[in-house]
């Protein structure tokens, strides 16, 4: 018998609670009464979890226009550095201040248009009951708490996704990834209004579909990661790094003439970052394959720049083929992504700023979903670097 994903457990357990609750209770005002007001905290909590998560990233981490950079820009200098340097600041202090000042105006709201509204609709409903049948007011109990139990779920749902993505047991992150029902919930409710236009996009364009397999080879030239020592060949969904950046002809005149005219290092990576985040489109086709081993696909720069399509790896091997012919100093890193669901593999790059002395975060997969030229909110949702290829 296969076992049960015990999130879905949980989520499902939450859900038919309240339900058999209410068929096993029959249907009471006074209960009702009292289980609305546990339906409004709940509302209220969801709502203000939605609201404060959205306007805290608008306000602190995004900022990037109408009121939102009035009000970061309003907030003294020295307080914004300080939150920049330390992000969890506004995940552990600021979102749950906003988080609770909604929360009890939304309560406020809710509790005063119940009582006005159904607290006497429910009056009614139990005067008419009592002519009925214990197992139709039974079934009218449970009826009456599935809105309850859509609340929980949605709620348990909710603190699953803002735990995944600081607690990150591998462990865990499996069982989220592998439950269709914390999935659907997260993708139709939860992450278009946590995450915004950057969630609406990456469920589709993110998944594990990176693969790393490394083989023995007799041949220690032939292994492209400086990192890893001994006899290996290092393949990135089924090429080696150095077949995956390798670039061409038609690739380097193109890619010297986009950012013909930019004289710095940056405004040319930004040039590059932009073209092809709007060009290359992600490939389900292929992701789907790779996720499920196939490796019977073409992989790299140049069949990127072909096909104007490919997966993260693929994006970022493109983006160091063009950025090495225009002698920007350029890494490809892999890691994890989080995609609004769980965290998964990835890839992406680096820039070395030479005006600024610095190397800064290119991705330029997750560039439909927002800004991902070195932005702020990179650290949120990226973790455990590992430069495979420096040039």
């Amino acid at each position: 018998m296969e076992k049960i994903n015990p999130i879905t457990a949980i989520l499902i357990i939450v859900f038919i609670y309240p339900i058999i609750r209410g068929f096993l209770f029959k249907y009471s005002s006074k209960d009702m009464k009292l289980d609305l007001e546990e339906l409004n905290r709940s509302i209220s909590f969801i709502a203000s979890l939605y609201l404060g998560i959205y306007y805290s990233k608008k306000i602190f981490i995004q900022h990037d226009g109408g009121i939102y950079r009035i009000i970061y820009e309003i907030i003294p200098v020295n307080i914004i550095r300080y939150i920049e340097s330390k992000p969890f600041i506004i995940y552990i202090i600021i979102v749950p201040i906003i988080i609770f000042l909604i929360y009890k105006l939304l309560f406020l709201i809710l509790y005063f248009l119940n009582t006005i509204t159904l607290y006497p609709l429910l009056d009614v409903v139990e005067s008419y009951l009592r002519k009925k049948s214990n197992i139709f007011r039974s079934v009218i109990g449970a009826l009456f708490q599935f809105p309850k139990a859509v609340g929980y779920i949605l709620l348990v749902t909710l603190m699953l996704n803002i735990l995944s993505i600081f607690y990150t047991n591998e462990a865990f992150n499996k069982y989220l990834e592998s439950s269709n029902t914390y999935n659907y919930v997260c993708k139709k409710v939860v992450i278009p209004v946590t995450n915004s236009k950057l969630a609406r996009k990456l469920p589709d364009i993110l998944n594990n579909s990176f693969k790393i397999v490394v083989k023995e080879s007799q041949n220690i030239k032939d292994t492209p990661n400086k990192n890893i020592s001994g006899k290996t060949i290092v393949y990135y969904n089924g090429v080696t790094l150095n077949e995956g950046v390798k670039s061409n002809n038609e690739i380097n005149i193109f890619a010297k003439g986009l950012v013909e005219g930019e004289s710095s290092t940056k405004g040319k990576a930004k040039i590059l970052y932009n073209w092809i985040g709007n060009n290359i489109s992600y490939d389900h086709d292929k992701a789907v394959k790779v996720l499920n081993n196939d490796f019977d696909v073409r992989s790299g720069a140049i069949s990127t720049f072909q096909t104007k399509k490919g997966i993260c790896f693929d994006y970022a091997c493109l983006y160091v083929a063009m950025c090495r012919v225009n002698n920007i100093k350029v890494r490809l890193i892999t890691g994890q992504g989080f995609n609004g669901v769980s965290w998964v593999s990835h890839a992406w790059n680096q820039v070395y700023i030479q005006e600024e002395n610095k190397w800064i975060n290119v991705d330029t997969t997750f560039y439909k979903g927002g800004n991902y030229f070195n932005s702020r909110r990179f650290e949120l949702d990226h973790k455990d670097y590992n430069i495979a290829g420096e040039w």
